[in-house]
């Protein structure tokens, strides 16, 4: 059985792969400027989200108006943990969550069918505090998989899940280090 509070992720030593679904514009003058520049807003929190299958329920297979287009956002390391460091879970104190520059979120991860399963993926709100750090700094490449996502969904609808398993990114347990796992897991 899964832990229920892991993050799982495609990630390699020096990066992590984090997920995110915009409209058009954005997401075209992201991949154009090799980063997020307007149209994309720095004036209020994004969310970034490690577990693609959980984007796909999120973002209805990039069919959610303002959510066409899905993003690979291939980010440091340093920068991911940097951001966890700063977090507060959203379930925290009120006063907390307000003041906090990271949320941390955890929601059932989610089936290729969408259904909830029986353990958690996190999502990590990057607040106007650090966002710029984000845009500036930790991102090192920008994908968009929007066609793959597309192919996928048609493949699923179809019956034939195992070959839209196959488009999906792998997906592993990030090793978080101790004292991140005490601040971001509940209960931790």
């Amino acid at each position: 059985m899964a832990p229920q509070y892991r993050i799982r992720a495609d990630f390699d030593a020096d990066t992590i792969v984090v997920y995110q679904a915009y409209a058009p514009a954005i997401a075209d003058a992201a991949l154009r400027g090799g980063r997020f520049v307007a149209p994309f807003s720095f004036h209020r929190m994004t969310w970034i989200k490690p577990s693609f299958r959980w984007l796909m329920h999120r973002s209805n297979w990039a069919r959610k108006p303002g959510q066409e287009r899905v993003l690979a956002v291939r980010i440091t390391r340093q920068g991911w943990e940097e951001a966890l460091s700063q977090a507060v879970l959203t379930t925290a104190d009120a006063a907390a969550v307000a003041q906090a520059a990271v949320h941390v979120q955890w929601d059932p991860e989610r089936s290729l069918r969408g259904a909830a399963l029986n353990h958690y993926s996190i999502q990590v709100g990057i607040g106007r505090k650090l966002i710029r750090t984000f845009t500036d700094d930790w991102i090192v490449g920008l994908t968009d998989l929007t066609p793959q996502v597309r192919k996928a969904a048609a493949l699923i609808q179809t019956g034939h899940a195992a070959k839209a398993q196959r488009l999906f990114p792998a997906e592993r347990e990030y090793p978080l280090p101790r004292p991140l796992e005490s601040l971001l897991f509940p209960g931790g």
